[in-house]
């Protein structure tokens, strides 16, 4: 490894997106923010669609920029969230807007599904956990009640590769989105297209799936010369947020669960093959695509999601928490023995939740409720990691948690009680991270996953919490 390579890593989460500068050196990683945007969603309607053509405008900001620096990128790559995708047309244009995963327009929806396919079926033929918004249920959604978008459809993106299609023109379909979508067959890494047709899904919109490191292709002519950078290579890198941030656990070796917290909470383990039978099902765990052919054997937790829509409620009552504030506020109120369970179905999208909350934990002021969050978030970690240990192939000894769920060290303290083994708490910008080491990787500047690690390892500092006996 020589000399020093730049990749844009373009992390996209479901409220914000980022363009972060990836500085490669030897084995010295650093980043930096060029430019941050909103993930804008639009309601028409009585329906929620992400706004992707201001996402796409974003994109090209942060590409002027650069290109105004006179930055020589060698490479660009794309993540996002899972589940959610576009529709392009014979004239290469978007048929429509992509419809939000948390648009409630497939509720219901898993339960027609299963009077064709039953859910002990659909499981065991694709190995995910069943959610409302999987994508085979938000397809059969569409195709039901002859949606425009979909008909008029040439192929079908999702949202990584579709906004890299508009950079480049090219269009792919990487395999760790894919594999969210509850439609792949786990052994042949494809499309189910007999389970799509038994339930009158068109499966000619549908591309061949490929592996991450691919190349997709390079930024278009006109963005090439109007950006200044050139015709820089755009990497179908992990293409779901998750697998980019796993991608960056600063591990040695592979006795580790891993907990991506953020919005969601992903917390699970790595494993060479999907794990899939009547517990797995049972418990609702899903087998999503890793990179180097591993499978993420996880459990969705509903995660920061909760607080995160409380403080949108304070605010709205003129009560603009910061996040210290609400660590303080937890910490005061830590004996506080009202709990919620995380996924329960009325934290899904409730009108208040902090009502939502009050009605379950009894709780007098607005500190009581931090405290139920986090304790609750500590406790529900500890039934998954149980859980997971029943299904691991090796003993789990730490727990890592990336993302930017790690910066908050009350929380990982209290989930180190609760788990009762060290929790490893960083890097923070774990996806983009992983983003950015699998475009090292295409390029031939990494060998494997276990390199890419050691450079996060002696690139980012990471904090250790011991369990409080």
């Amino acid at each position: 490894m020589s000399g020093e390579y730049h990749f844009l890593a373009f992390d996209c989460g479901a409220t914000s997106g980022r363009g972060i500068l990836a500085r490669l050196h030897g084995t010295s990683l650093t980043l930096e923010e060029v430019y941050r945007f909103p993930s804008e969603m639009k309601s028409r309607d009585g329906r929620m669609y992400w706004d992707v053509p201001a996402m796409y405008r974003h994109f090209v900001t942060c590409l002027e920029q650069l290109g105004a620096q006179g930055v020589r990128l060698d490479s660009i790559g794309i993540d996002t969230w899972g589940v959610d995708f576009g529709c392009v047309g014979a004239d290469g244009a978007l048929t429509g807007l992509p419809r939000c995963y948390r648009d409630p327009y497939t509720r219901g929806i898993p339960e027609k599904v299963y009077r064709k396919i039953p859910r002990e079926q659909l499981y065991a033929r694709t190995g995910i956990q069943i959610m409302d918004f999987n994508t085979v249920f938000q397809l059969y959604a569409q195709t039901e009640a002859g949606d425009e978008a979909l008909r008029r459809a040439e192929c079908l993106l999702f949202m990584p590769d579709l906004l890299a299609y508009l950079l480049t023109g090219q269009r792919i379909c990487e395999y760790t989105d894919a594999s969210t979508s509850g439609m792949m067959d786990q052994a042949t890494r494809q499309f189910n297209k007999g389970l799509l047709e038994e339930l009158g899904i068109r499966t000619d919109v549908l591309l061949p799936i490929v592996q991450p490191g691919t190349k997709i292709g390079t930024l278009k002519p006109d963005l090439a010369a109007s950006t200044g950078l050139g015709a820089v290579p755009v990497i179908a890198v992990a293409g779901h947020d998750t697998a980019s941030a796993i991608a960056a656990v600063p591990a040695s070796d592979e006795r580790f669960a891993y907990l991506s917290s953020g919005t969601w909470s992903l917390m699970g383990i790595e494993v060479p093959a999907p794990v899939i039978n009547a517990e797995s099902a049972r418990l609702n765990f899903t087998n999503e695509g890793g990179i180097e052919g591993t499978t993420r054997f996880l459990k969705n937790i509903t995660g920061m999601w909760l607080l995160e829509q409380c403080r949108k409620v304070w605010k709205a009552a003129g009560k603009d928490y910061s996040y210290a504030q609400l660590i303080e506020m937890a910490q005061a109120e830590a004996a506080f023995p009202g709990r919620i369970h995380p996924d329960d179905p009325c934290f899904a999208a409730p009108e208040d939740m902090v009502e939502e909350i009050s009605r379950q934990a009894r709780n007098d002021n607005d500190a009581q409720i931090v405290s139920c969050i986090y304790h609750s978030l500590a406790d529900r970690y500890r039934e998954v990691l149980e859980m997971l240990r029943g299904f691991a192939p090796f003993p789990i000894d730490k727990l890592h948690i990336i993302g930017g769920g790690s910066a908050n060290a009350l929380l990982n303290q209290w989930t180190a009680d609760a788990i009762g083994i060290p929790v490893v708490a960083g890097p923070v910008e774990a996806t983009a991270i992983g983003n950015a080491l699998m475009q090292a990787r295409a390029a031939g500047v990494v060998r494997d996953r276990w390199e890419m690690r050691r450079i996060v390892a002696e690139s980012f500092d990471v904090k250790v919490f011991e369990p409080h006996a």
